[in-house]
Formats: C-alpha cells, sequence, structure tokens
C-alpha cells in the first residue's frame, strides 16, 4: 500500500515603491531572508492569545448547538490573527504597512451566520468561497468523487460540477472544533482537534450529492490543527491526523483555505491583480475541462506560459490571455475539449509542483519555499513555506460581487488569491501522483508557515 510521500508520516502513538523594481525585489529573495526578520517590540515583549464567545450554531456530528469561540493571537509587532473554532477558520490576518497602517489582509466575514449559510454551505452548486477554512478530509477534487480503497469503491457528493470538492457537502469547515490556548518559546496560539468518523460525508439514496448514496471517507481519523504566531511574523499552521482504525486506510489532504489580499480586503475591487506573485515551480498541473488535473506525473513546464511565475509578475498581468501557450500537450485535446486552461479555470486555479528544495530555498523549520507575494502600494510581503509537495495557486475566480465582507465591502474577481499548500488533486484516482493514503494507526504531520514582513 502506497503511503503519504510528502509531510512527515510516522507510526501511531518588497519593500519597493514602484513595481519595476519591486519585481526585482522580489525575484532576489529567493532564500531565507525574508522570513527571518529580527522581532520587533523588545523588552521581553511575548506574543498572547485571548479567547472570546462568538456565538453558537449546530454541529453537523451530534445536531447539537453548540458554542463557538474566537481566539485571537497577537505579537509584539502589532500582527493580529483570529481564529475560529468553527472550521477552524482563519478569520482575519491584521498586519501593519511599510508606514506602519495595519489592515486586515485576508477576506472573510463578520459573524458566525454569515460562515455557517455562506462559506461552505451544504448545496451541491459548488459549496461557496470556503474563506479561511481547515478543508478536509480531502483538500481540492476527487473526479467524479469516487476511489478505490480497501479492496473497495468509496463514493462521496458531488458538489462541483461533476467531482466532489474540499470533503464533500459538509467537510470540516462546517464542524466545530475542540480548542485550547497554546504557548511555546516566543510563540502563542491555539490548538484545535476534530474527530472525524469513518464513513464521514456519507449519505442515503436521493440525499443531496448523492443520488445513488455515498458510502463517505473510510476510517476514524483525529485531526489537530495548531496555529502559532510569533515576533517573526509567522503563522505557523502545524497538522496532525491519526488514523485511528487498525484496519482500514483513507485518503487526506488538508490545506488552509485563507484569500489574501496584501492592500487590506476592503480595498477596491480588482486591487489584488496589482499584487506580485512568485511561486517556486518549474512545472504545473495542467486540468480537463472539470478541472481535474490530466494524468501527467510530472506537470508540464511553466516556460513560455501565464503560468510561469518564477519571476514576479502581477497576477493581472497574464489572467486574460487566452490565446498564450500553456503547454497541453495536444494529445489531451479531447478532456479539455481544447480550451486554454485560464478559460477553463477562468483564471488561476491550478497546482503548481513545487521544486525540491536546495538549501537556497529552505527556510524557518526546515520547510521549502513555496511562494511569494507583494503589494507595491503597502509594503506588505508575505512568503509561504511548507512541506507539502505542491501549492494550489486561486485567483478568486468565482468570486462574483454577491458576498459581503468583513468590513461591509462586496468581493469580486481580484479581491484575493489563494495559496493552498496541500498533495496534490485528485491523487487517490491517479497512481503517479504522490499519494495521499494514510494507512491504518499511521499519523500524518505538516507544517505550513505564512511570514509576513512589513
Amino acid at each position: 500500500m502506497r503511503q503519504l510521500l510528502r509531510g512527515r508520516l510516522t507510526s501511531p502513538a518588497v519593500r519597493i515603491g514602484v513595481a519595476a523594481a519591486a519585481a526585482v525585489a522580489v525575484a532576489g529573495t529567493l532564500g531565507v531572508t525574508a522570513a527571518s526578520a529580527s522581532p520587533q517590540g523588545g523588552g521581553g515583549c511575548s506574543p498572547t492569545v485571548s479567547k472570546q464567545f462568538f456565538g453558537k450554531t449546530v454541529e453537523p456530528y451530534t445536531g447539537k448547538t453548540e458554542p463557538v469561540f474566537r481566539y485571537t493571537l497577537s505579537n509584539c509587532r502589532g500582527m493580529t490573527v483570529r481564529i475560529l473554532t468553527f472550521g477552524a477558520i482563519t478569520q482575519s490576518i491584521t498586519v501593519p504597512s511599510r508606514n506602519g497602517t495595519k489592515a486586515d489582509v485576508t477576506l472573510g466575514f463578520k459573524t458566525l451566520q454569515d460562515y455557517v449559510t455562506e462559506d461552505s454551505p451544504p448545496v451541491t452548486a459548488n459549496g461557496g468561497p470556503y474563506f479561511g477554512e481547515t478543508v478536509g478530509r480531502y483538500a481540492n477534487r476527487i473526479a467524479k468523487g469516487t476511489f478505490k480503497l480497501n479492496g473497495k469503491t468509496y463514493t462521496l457528493p458531488i458538489n462541483n460540477g461533476v467531482n466532489s470538492l474540499h470533503g464533500g457537502l459538509v467537510g470540516f469547515g462546517n464542524h466545530i472544533w475542540a480548542a485550547h490556548a497554546v504557548h511555546g518559546p516566543g510563540s502563542a496560539g491555539v490548538s484545535l482537534t476534530l474527530v472525524s468518523p469513518n464513513r464521514d460525508s456519507s449519505g442515503a439514496v436521493g440525499s443531496p450529492g448523492c443520488p445513488s448514496g455515498c458510502t463517505g471517507y473510510p476510517a476514524q481519523l483525529t485531526v489537530n490543527v495548531t496555529y502559532t504566531l510569533n515576533n517573526q511574523g509567522q503563522l505557523g499552521i502545524h497538522y496532525n491526523a491519526h488514523n485511528d482504525s487498525s484496519t482500514l486506510s483513507t485518503v487526506l489532504n488538508l490545506t488552509n483555505h485563507s484569500y489574501f489580499n496584501l492592500a487590506g480586503e476592503a480595498s477596491p475591487a480588482g486591487s489584488a491583480y496589482g499584487q506580485f506573485v512568485q511561486i517556486n515551480a518549474n512545472n504545473y498541473s495542467p486540468t480537463d475541462d472539470t478541472q481535474i488535473p490530466l494524468p501527467i506525473a510530472n506537470g508540464v513546464p511553466v516556460a513560455g506560459t501565464p503560468f510561469d511565475f518564477r519571476a514576479p509578475h502581477t497576477i493581472g498581468s497574464r489572467i486574460d490571455d487566452v490565446s498564450a501557450p500553456d503547454n497541453v500537450p495536444s494529445q489531451f485535446n479531447n478532456l479539455t475539449k481544447g480550451e486554454s486552461q485560464l478559460l477553463i479555470a477562468q483564471g488561476y486555479d491550478h497546482n503548481w509542483i513545487l521544486n525540491k528544495q536546495t538549501a537556497g530555498t529552505t527556510g524557518p523549520d526546515g520547510l521549502n519555499l513555496a511562494a511569494r507575494a507583494f503589494d507595491p502600494s503597502s509594503g506588505r510581503r508575505l512568503t509561504v513555506w511548507t512541506d507539502q509537495p505542491g501549492v494550489q495557486f486561486y485567483s478568486g475566480n468565482f468570486l462574483t460581487g454577491t458576498l459581503v465582507g468583513i468590513s461591509g465591502h462586496t468581493y469580486r474577481q481580484g479581491a484575493g488569491y489563494t495559496f493552498e499548500t496541500q498533495h496534490f488533486p485528485n491523487s487517490p484516482n491517479e497512481p503517479s501522483f504522490p499519494s495521499t493514503t494514510l494507512g491504518p494507526g499511521k499519523t500524518f504531520v505538516s507544517t505550513t508557515i505564512f511570514a509576513f514582513n512589513s
């Protein structure tokens, strides 16, 4: 049985004023310096964590109304992060600009009811935006909501065209997690735990997304996600998932679905398109016309395409160039219907296959560089470090102005973008991709760091 190849598997138990200079600055920061700035604040100041009541809602596993809390992490540089026990959601990340002006740089909602009804409602029509959610059991898409494991075929709710997306209709982002504050050397945080039962996301014949019934995911899984914040501006997300079954394997793909806009989430429509992005990847995974990756183990080269972010480019500079090459081999025209990758996804919504780690791309906690982003207007920078093999860069293509954000503004295309560090989409059905199988009694551990520097 294949096991998870990336992540760690164990036994049980640019501060630049003009755009051109910004590109040069980002291009020159493929090492570790940007994420290793010295703490500011001095005087022995340490990060803090506080807790407050955020409302009540129904827990789907029990059907009972339970309280939801919000944990606020604060460091000594004026950065704050708010985490909800509902969905283990990152509600907001407030970061100072180069001039000290603070802004929330993630898209989110103001109230618990907004998250319950809008973030990933249990409907079959594409589910919702998943703002800030911890996504599981399986982040991203599984083709036709089926996979084979343990000698049988498992079926999942269909909620994204003909596919299953982000765990199905009721994923990890729809549940209330147990939580407690944590403190470490130079950091403060919150640890959240969810027990996902055997047959999670199952459904009776004729239930939403399950016209023929759904088996759900095999094996009970105990998941822990710990967020930590330090004075270097590093928001760490530490995943630990244990397969509690002694006989059943399961599939697992976890990620954080925060949308970033380094100018601030209340910025004018389209503002994210003017921000620079750099991705540490020579190859990306093109998809079929339902957004399932083509069966190409190492993807295709980004060189010569709008998907080439090896050097920094603004998100909007090539997002509409559907006449540009996308390097998809012609033999797959029957699967893509001959359409441009940018047209299929209505922008960027693909898996970038991260380059192998080198000394120059090794950062905090020994992690590999995934991506960087930079907003010239504010000077805010974001560096993403991970031990995962891929990152799904999504440019918010399906934001249509129907959602009202935390500051009272609607979100449209160009409002934000995600860096979803994860294994590849549809890996359970593609043997050439890094495996997402978690065997009986095994534990998956992984870390991603979002490092902010003004």
